[in-house]
């Protein structure tokens, strides 16, 4: 469609799924696939010999050593395992090879169903100046800037005074925040765009820049889609992503508490249009950037399966998962936009590996003790287990913990409650962070900002601020001094009763190999 190297999608019944992934994701697809009565299979590098979703596929194949450019980006490796394990379909999850308009087309060159987008709309959807380009031809509304490449500084200083200060430099291929950088005067340009240029190449192996106005204090609200390959497709309305430190969500929920039923409708007519322009079929994401209630602009797409997902499926009772599965073998949706509706409220909060009073550096070790939270309207994707040694290599995220209530004052009950249910000894993690943050009277009450960590960073770092919210026994739990493991683990003994851990001996690794 847009690049004749790019192959169509490939749509057909398949039994055998190779997933090209790992940890949680890898976990979630292959429940997906269980519960569609297909065979999963999975990749794994030399440090995920033990990992979980090797131990509850079918079969796995090693695809190399530890570093990811070595095993899970290795994309002839990966073509080598779906051949040796017979797979007849490929599903990416997300991060690694999952937006790889190249990998995509390899899959398909090598007669495999690809689970995911064509690598023509990923390619497109990709290239953030393409897809602005693509998408505002649509009539989907772009914040202002240069929907090209910039050619040299002149053309940026040209830019910055039509558009005018602040302004953001972004990298075309980028994403994640990675090689972005906000100016807000003359001066700053020069630096600004050698620097961004400099992370862009080092990042996503291309160097162009472009630049849009940068609106100081937005929400970021993103839309759910799905298209069948039928000309068929639906949105599922948004989730609500604006609590981020350094452009990483921290935080999701659906619905957002920050838009009306009226901009809700009118954002998710132009989500479908903004897919549409690119060919779209499969899951997708349409991720735009409000600077009021009801001024919104789009900010990309992400070609791809979200970690944010379960939000979406709790209150729309639409497994995403399955549904990727369905559409790649050639099935229509089962449903119209009119058949789709929003039920209650759900929150989800990304579990990391991290020691959040310690500029949240990466934690990875063993983990001693573990008890996921259970309850009503409480859910856990994770790959952890007792015993389980965290890669250093990988991703700090480690669990998603969702919860569901009836009204958004009832799920952040909810969330608390799980928060304060989940254990794991050996290793820092952000569960305390959350706990601060759902107890945060301004978050509470939904008024806060993409800005809202960096604005409010001491006082929710701050071990005494989390002591002075969280309930006595809570507080004893997660001890005055979060940093201090000794105390921590006293306090836990003082206040709660030994609880043996089920997963230690209900989880039992299985050969790599069946």
């Amino acid at each position: 469609m847009f690049n004749d190297q790019y192959l169509p999608l490939i749509h057909k019944p398949f039994k055998r799924v190779l997933i090209a992934n790992r940890g949680e994701i890898g976990v979630r697809i292959i429940r997906a696939c269980r519960d569609l009565g297909l065979s999963p299979l999975a990749v794994y590098s030399s440090a995920d010999l033990h990992s979980r979703h090797v131990a509850l596929a079918d079969s796995a194949c090693w695809i190399g050593n530890a570093p990811s450019n070595e095993s899970y980006l290795n994309i002839q490796n990966i073509l080598n395992a779906a051949k040796e394990l017979e797979a007849e379909a490929v599903h990416p999850g997300f991060g690694f090879l999952s937006e790889s308009a190249e990998f995509a087309n390899e899959v398909l060159k090598a007669g495999l169903v690809w689970i995911g987008p064509s690598p023509a709309s990923i390619h497109a959807m990709g290239d953030k100046t393409l897809a602005k380009r693509k998408v505002t031809e649509a009539g989907v509304p772009c914040s202002p800037g240069k929907n090209e490449p910039l050619k040299d500084l002149k053309d940026l200083q040209d830019t910055a005074h039509q558009v005018g200060y602040p302004l953001i430099l972004k990298a075309a291929a980028g994403g994640g925040g990675k090689g972005m950088r906000v100016v807000r005067k003359d001066e700053e340009l020069a630096q600004a765009f050698e620097a961004c240029q400099r992370e862009a190449l080092s990042y996503f192996g291309n160097a162009d820049v472009f630049c849009e106005r940068y609106i100081e204090h937005p929400r970021h609200v993103e839309f759910q889609v799905l298209a069948d390959s039928h000309g068929n497709i639906v949105h599922l309305f948004e989730r609500d992503c604006t609590i981020q430190r350094r452009h990483q969500k921290l935080i999701e929920e659906a619905p957002s508490s920050y838009i009306s039923a009226e901009t809700r409708h009118k954002m998710g007519e132009i989500a479908v249009r903004a897919a549409q322009s690119v060919g779209y079929v499969n899951a997708g994401t349409i991720e735009f950037i409000l600077e009021s209630p009801t001024k919104f602009y789009f900010m990309e797409m992400n070609t791809r399966i979200q970690v944010e997902h379960p939000v979406t499926e709790i209150v729309t009772g639409v497994d995403l998962l399955q549904m990727q599965v369905k559409i790649a073998m050639g099935e229509k949706l089962p449903f119209a936009q009119k058949d789709l509706c929003m039920r209650g409220w759900a929150i989800e909060a990304r579990i990391n590996s991290e020691d959040p009073f310690n500029n949240f550096r990466p934690d990875p070790g063993c983990i001693k003790e573990l008890e996921f939270p259970t309850g009503p309207g409480v859910r856990v994707d994770s790959h952890i287990y007792a015993g389980y040694k965290i890669p250093e290599f990988y991703d700090s995220m480690i669990a998603k913990l969702i919860v569901y209530g009836t009204n958004r004052n009832d799920a952040l009950n909810k969330m608390a409650r799980a928060l304060s249910e989940f254990q794991i000894e050996g290793i820092q993690t952000t569960i305390p962070f959350h706990q601060a943050l759902i107890e945060y009277p301004s978050f509470r009450e939904g008024n806060y900002t993409t800005r809202f960590i960096e604005e409010n960073d001491k006082l929710i770092e701050n071990s005494e601020h989390i002591h002075a919210i969280l309930t006595k026994e809570e507080a004893a739990v997660v001890a005055i001094k979060v940093t201090d493991q000794k105390a921590k683990l006293e306090a836990k003994v003082n206040v709660l009763p030994e609880v043996p851990s089920a997963w230690a001996n209900a989880f039992r690794l299985e050969s790599t190999r069946r």
